[in-house]
């Protein structure tokens, strides 16, 4: 099923963390993503105030990926690898980067496509992580 990551519905995703309680993120991510850069001081800031932020580095190289957090921090309490695209897929993902916002119960509360800019951050991210809890 193409849709599993609709809102609502409750995504499988290998790292079983996210079925434990309290709010977290799923961001989608690349080396080779220029709005993942932008966004990524704002992810920082959301893992500083305690958040946990699952990041899924989608067709991308290992190692780039490495040097990309090794240059500006890694805010991801945990993070898969979809190099062939199927995890993407399976959360029917429009491109990178995309966040998911979901609840205690592993139910996806927001889905945001594109980068989180401050104001991203103010009026889309936090009332969903609000609303989440």
């Amino acid at each position: 099923d193409m849709q599993t990551a609709a809102l609502g519905a409750k995504p499988e995703f290998e790292l079983e963390t996210l079925k434990e309680p309290g709010v977290k993120l799923v961001n989608f991510w690349a080396s080779w993503c220029a709005p993942c850069r932008a966004e990524h001081p704002n992810l920082q800031q959301l893992a500083d105030e305690g958040l946990p932020i699952y990041g899924i580095n989608y067709k991308d190289d290992p190692a780039k990926a490495l040097a990309f957090l090794a240059e500006l921090g890694d805010p991801y309490a945990g993070i898969g690898a979809d190099e062939s695209g199927r995890t993407g897929i399976e959360w029917g993902l429009y491109g990178v980067p995309e966040t998911f916002v979901i609840d205690g119960d592993g139910v996806v509360r927001l889905r945001f496509a594109g980068p989180i800019t401050q104001r991203v951050l103010e009026e889309r991210i936090r009332p969903a992580i609000d609303a989440a809890k």
